[in-house]
């Protein structure tokens, strides 16, 4: 048992058996808190800890899946070059977009942070939290956050985009779907992107190019504001 637990195999089993799990269960709900990614994790944190199985032997398995999150993003290049003729028609406000969201994301979650006596390292680590893992992970390392807090609060932020971007959106007014596929792939990265893909491939396809060009904005804005306050 002990070098079945240990195998990577368990991981990437484990992980795919109850995303799709989740998955069947929010195709029959269509109950917004049932996002699978949120039900997902939940559900492995609770297994792991209701059978005494040790993080790090999941996590044997789980870093093959981390390690597919860079192609997965690429991937979403296809929709992207899918519609690109729609998307160019709308370069400027999409490029002035992401930089209003890229600096709203710095600024509101470091701000916050700060007025509640979060410590210097804690206020880093929630800089980059509205950026996809791999490109969060490599800012936090670069000014001195707390990457493992960070890569939480990613995993955190996109699946609170995910269950209430959409309808935030159209609470609020919202009903182009390209300025709803950029607030979302901005603000809440692959999770949301994923949620917006299932709803509508010209939203979704927004939403991809947010995620890297937030990305991009982010790696180049926060060196500046650490220059400056740092």
């Amino acid at each position: 048992m002990n070098q079945l637990l240990d195998s990577p195999l368990f991981g990437i089993t484990l992980t795919l058996l109850v995303f799709r799990l989740a998955e069947l269960l929010y195709q029959r709900t269509r109950f917004i808190l049932f996002n699978p990614v949120a039900v997902s994790i939940v559900s492995i944190i609770l297994l792991l800890k209701l059978c005494d199985i040790p993080y790090q032997s999941y996590a044997n398995g789980g870093r093959m899946i981390l390690f597919l999150l860079g192609p997965s993003v690429v991937a979403l290049a296809v929709p992207l070059y899918q519609r690109r003729e729609e998307v160019l028609k709308r370069k400027l406000p999409i490029l002035f977009g992401i930089i209003a969201g890229a600096l709203s994301s710095i600024i509101s979650a470091a701000g916050i942070a700060w007025l509640l006596g979060g410590s210097h390292k804690v206020v880093l680590s929630l800089v980059p939290k509205s950026v996809t893992t791999p490109i969060a992970i490599g800012i936090t390392e670069k000014i001195g956050g707390i990457v493992p807090l960070t890569a939480a609060l990613v995993v955190l932020t996109g699946c609170l985009g995910a269950i209430c971007g959409p309808e935030f959106c159209r609470l609020i007014g919202v009903r182009s779907k390209a300025a709803m596929g950029l607030a979302v792939g901005t603000a809440a990265h692959g999770i949301g992107t994923a949620r917006l893909l299932g709803e509508d491939r010209f939203a979704g396809a927004i939403a991809g190019l947010a995620i890297g060009l937030n990305g991009l904005a982010t790696a180049m804005i926060v060196p500046l504001l650490w220059l400056l306050f740092g």
